[in-house]
């Protein structure tokens, strides 16, 4: 690899979920993209040289990075400044477990999508079988534990007043974001994962999982998305969980 050229620009999550979204994007026609939270600018950088028109925004600009690119200030819990309609596809990885408000988010990103446009989305996939076991044992996830004074004053002193990048408080999961998509227009065609996790020793619990989703009436199935909460992108999935929806 030539060193001299690597990017100042670094994921501020697993590279895998980068991956997986230009593998998915990767199908599209290209067009100009909203890019949310965008962090340092790796991926923003990523899709530019896959083709897109890439806008990129975030609460915090100061610490963009990517080259060639620039960056607008975004508070997703108001509304973005951006038009309506204005764009062919919006990515917003790693963002709504850190903001309280992920409805209002969601919701942006419908107004600003143009019709047809493409929405991807990922959190941390809370209902895997890892870490519904953990929030049995402990009472809290991998992603989302207690936020006591201690690890507050703990981030702060490392973030300042930007410690909204590391504090996850909204474990939204799968039927969460499936709600707000459908709530705000947006139809979910696919769900993805950023890596496999080795899962063989849970498997007996995911057969039972199973076995009695099978067992629960037909109506009931459906109405509470039974099939996909058992689904192997949600219950054996990875860390993350991506969602990919379009604009109806």
């Amino acid at each position: 690899m030539d060193t001299a050229k690597e990017s100042r620009a670094q994921p501020m999550g697993h590279v895998a979920i980068h991956d997986a979204v230009l593998s998915i994007l990767d199908r599209m026609e290209r067009c100009r993209l909203l890019d949310v939270p965008c962090g340092e600018g790796a991926l923003a950088e990523r899709l530019a040289a896959n083709g897109f028109t890439v806008v990129c925004a975030d609460l915090f600009p100061g610490i963009f990075k990517a080259e060639g690119l620039t960056v607008t200030k975004a508070d997703l819990g108001e509304t973005i400044p951006f038009e309506t309609g204005s764009f062919g596809a919006v990515v917003c990885l790693e963002g709504l477990e850190h903001i309280e408000n992920p409805s209002n988010a969601i919701s942006e990103f419908a107004r600003v999508l143009a019709a047809d446009g493409r929405l991807i989305i990922s959190v941390p996939n809370i209902l895997n079988i890892e870490e519904r076991l953990k929030w049995l044992l402990f009472g809290y996830t991998s992603h989302f534990k207690p936020v006591s004074h201690a690890v507050l004053e703990a981030v702060r002193e490392e973030y300042g007043n930007m410690d909204a990048i590391a504090l996850h408080i909204n474990p939204i999961g799968y039927s969460e974001v499936r709600y707000l998509l459908e709530k705000n227009g947006l139809e979910l065609i696919g769900v993805h994962i950023d890596k496999r996790k080795r899962d063989w020793p849970y498997l007996p619990l995911v057969w039972l999982i199973r076995l009695i989703s099978r067992l629960t009436p037909a109506r009931k199935r459906r109405d509470r998305w039974a099939a996909e909460l058992s689904s192997d992108p949600v219950l054996r999935g990875g860390n993350t969980v991506i969602f990919e929806a379009v604009k109806q």
